[in-house]
């Protein structure tokens, strides 16, 4: 085969190679086919018909030519115009040298030299452009690859980000309704709490009615007493005048100033007590007031122990108090402290009285011991302790018992709202936390102290001014 039919054959197999992924168009492919096989049949005619070798020679031109034409004027073969400029020196060369052996040989002989020189660097130039083509498309398929990946991910990330959007979307949806209902439910549990709260102020002034009852009954009874003696003191007063007994008279009058002072002792004591229970009951208005401590602690003593003692009269505690008379008055909102002395005194009540009660019930479980010791029930005595004691600038206010203490496990969560280790129905879990924050409004601390199956104390820490 002629070397032009070589450089037009192998330029249609590079074009069919580079532009098949290209989707090159059916009719451009046949085109190439045809003149493939015309390249061919030219080869064969050219080794087989010897006078025709000269005819074919120049028709291997035209080929040649005709494809670099169509590479250089073709838009779809732009990116193949490299090839054109590779291989077109050598053709040019081939050909004048060709045209100039036709004129005249005896030049072709002088300058067949210098076309060989021309031909060689031709030809170098060729493989030269073929190489730095071939690297550069290369380098273009790489970089297509690179673009068409990206391109593939760029539409994945567009697909999962619309995904992701839609999802947003729906899941912003569904935050606003959980929002709103939360909203509607935390409304609704400040409702609850605020019931529950004064359910609690309610149920503590209850368990005061009784205990009440019971402190402003002795005074009353001292004043009709001491009336009903005034009253039968005067009848005697009278028969002594009659008689002319003015010092008998005098004695009896004396006595009847003596009851009447009496009769208003107790008079104020029963008032007293009336007022304790109004402020009990009433809502707190935040004013502080100097207020007697251990006064104060003394009365919600004795009235929670009376409260429990009306609801169940099989209920009995000792009590051990100490009052630190360097105390005297101090200021705070007398009504919310007796709340919380109320509340721990009454927990303390509730924790004997369960202990006790677990002692009895462990023993009526056991046999009778042989030896005829006496059991833990009978050894052990609830006792509930209530002191006051300033320390420089501080008060302290205990209240301990000596029931079953409070449990390691669960002793993070006793002033929580609503945390209780009571049966249901025995308390709403609010007593702790509500003392909790009354102490804290008050500038103090209110903290626990306490040993497993021994005892339990709250203390009360104030500011002494």
């Amino acid at each position: 085969m002629s070397g032009q039919l070589t450089i037009a054959f192998f330029i249609i197999i590079y074009l069919r190679k580079s532009f098949k992924t290209k989707k090159l168009l059916p009719e451009w492919d046949r085109i190439l086919l045809v003149i493939m096989f015309t390249c061919i049949a030219l080869f064969v005619a050219q080794n087989s018909i010897r006078f025709l070798r000269p005819v074919i020679e120049w028709v291997s031109y035209l080929v040649v030519f005709g494809v670099l034409a169509m590479i250089y004027f073709n838009e779809i073969f732009r990116s193949a115009r490299s090839v054109f400029l590779a291989v077109l020196p050598l053709i040019i060369v081939s050909f004048l040298e060709d045209i100039l052996g036709l004129i005249d040989n005896n030049i072709l002989r002088e300058w067949h030299n210098a076309f060989g020189a021309i031909k060689a660097f031709a030809l170098l130039w060729m493989i030269t452009m073929l190489i730095i083509n071939s690297r550069q498309r290369k380098a273009i398929e790489r970089e297509r690859l690179k673009t068409h990946e990206e391109e593939e991910q760029n539409k994945i990330m567009a697909s999962l980000k619309a995904e992701l959007e839609v999802q947003v979307a729906e899941r912003t949806t569904e935050l606003t309704r959980q929002k709103e209902e939360l909203e509607l439910a935390l409304t609704e549990l400040k409702a609850t709490q605020a019931q529950l709260i004064q359910s609690e102020k309610l149920a503590s002034l209850g368990e005061l009615t009784a205990g009440i009852a019971h402190e402003i009954q002795n005074p009353l009874n001292f004043v009709n007493n001491f009336s009903e003696v005034n009253t039968e003191l005067i009848e005697e007063m009278k028969l002594e005048i009659e008689k002319g007994n003015f010092g008998e008279v005098l004695a009896i009058a004396n006595d009847i100033k003596e009851n009447e002072l009496k009769i208003g002792h107790h008079g104020k004591r029963a008032d007293g007590i009336v007022k304790g229970m109004l402020q009990h009951s009433r809502t707190s208005t935040g004013a502080k007031e100097p207020t007697n401590l251990n006064a104060l602690a003394d009365e919600y003593l004795r009235l929670a122990y009376h409260g429990l003692r009306a609801k169940d009269k099989m209920f009995n505690a000792t009590m051990n108090t100490y009052f630190d008379e360097k105390i005297g008055s101090i200021n705070m909102i007398p009504q919310d402290m007796g709340r919380v002395i109320l509340n721990l005194i009454t927990n303390a009540f509730y924790a004997v009285t369960e202990k006790k009660r677990r002692l009895l019930t462990e023993q009526n479980n056991l046999s009778t011991d042989a030896t005829g010791k006496d059991s833990m029930q009978d050894r052990y005595e609830p006792t509930v302790y209530l002191s006051t004691k300033k320390i420089r600038d501080k008060v302290l206010i205990t209240v301990r018992d000596n029931g079953d203490g409070i449990p390691q496990k669960v002793l993070d969560k006793i002033f929580h709202p609503f945390f209780t280790t009571k049966p249901a129905g025995h308390g709403t879990g609010l007593g702790l936390s509500l003392s909790y924050d009354i102490i804290k409004t008050h500038g103090g601390k209110l903290r626990v102290d306490t040993k497993e199956n021994e005892y339990a104390a709250f203390i009360i820490e104030l500011p002494a001014g």
